[in-house]
């Protein structure tokens, strides 16, 4: 699959929660891993739900791990800490949109990963 900005191949379907599987997609990102965690355990059954779910675990998740490592560096840590939070700010922003929007947007690497493990 060449582009990452897609409908998904999957029915949007219901959700166990009874919330729009789009607005679900979008909530999986609202709290960073958290939340991506809580869609994920809850719903078993929609697709879409779960690989923005999954994916929101493995972004957040990573970068939350990065940023704790980089908070002991003194001076260069807090300057890339700083800079990672504007790009996690902005990948949150994005996902949050394009997963309300109903598409499978898979940043490169994770959505792979993420897909794979659905």
């Amino acid at each position: 699959m060449a582009a990452y900005s897609r409908k998904p191949d999957y029915d949007l379907g219901t959700t166990k929660s009874g919330i729009e599987p789009s607005v679900a997609g979008a909530l999986a990102y609202l709290l960073g891993f958290v939340t991506g965690i809580f869609f994920f355990i809850l719903e078993k059954d929609n697709p879409f739900v779960r690989f923005h779910a999954l994916q929101s675990v493995i972004v957040f998740g990573g970068l939350f791990v990065l940023m704790m490592i980089l908070k002991v560096i003194p001076i260069l840590g807090f300057i890339l800490n700083f800079l990672l939070s504007i790009a996690a700010f902005s990948i949150w922003l994005f996902m949050m949109v394009k997963a309300s929007q109903g598409i499978a947007f898979k940043l490169p690497f994770i959505g792979d990963i993420a897909e794979r493990n659905i």
